[in-house]
């Protein structure tokens, strides 16, 4: 077994102030959308991808990918949301198990109302705190990172008895 590599006195401090800065950032970003627009991050995340597509409407299954949620968990908080008339379901033609989430017009009201103040929230309390190469160099991280998850996240084939 390889000895395990124990983070240097510079590594331990990014590691943890990353964590901390992460933590406070998402109380932060979560009260201001809530107080200012009555939408919560995964509400804002829905109507969000939801925005970004041309007729407003994607598989719940692609949705919960996105999110990184199960497919339960996404259709237990859409339930609450189609309920507040932030979106709809359809049943999907080519799947018969398979659904539709679509954004609604009071959705898209709500998206629209929420971005502003969400987008300057941000730029308030992380992007405008960078400088522009800063910015450059989290986005090169921050996608190595990403694509590095996604590669440890892919289904595995299997090992079968051998014969």
């Amino acid at each position: 077994m390889e000895a395990t590599r124990w983070l240097d006195e510079h590594q331990d401090r990014a590691w943890r102030g990353y964590r901390r800065m992460r933590r406070l950032l998402d109380l932060e970003l979560a009260r201001e959308l809530t107080q200012d627009a009555g939408l919560s991050e995964p509400d804002y995340d829905v109507l969000s991808d939801l925005s970004e597509t041309p007729q407003g409407r994607l598989r719940l299954s692609e949705l919960a990918d996105r999110m990184l949620w199960s497919r339960s968990r996404l259709s237990h908080h859409l339930t609450r949301m189609q309920q507040r008339g932030l979106v709809t379901r359809e049943e999907c033609p080519d799947d018969a198990r398979g659904a539709i989430v679509v954004l609604t017009p009071a959705g898209r009201d709500a998206i629209e109302a929420a971005a502003p103040g969400h987008v300057t929230a941000v730029r308030q309390h992380f992007l405008d705190l960078l400088t522009p190469a800063e910015v450059e160099a989290l986005g090169a991280f921050t996608h190595r990172v990403v694509d590095h998850l996604a590669r440890s996240r892919a289904p595995r084939p299997r090992r079968g008895r051998q014969a």
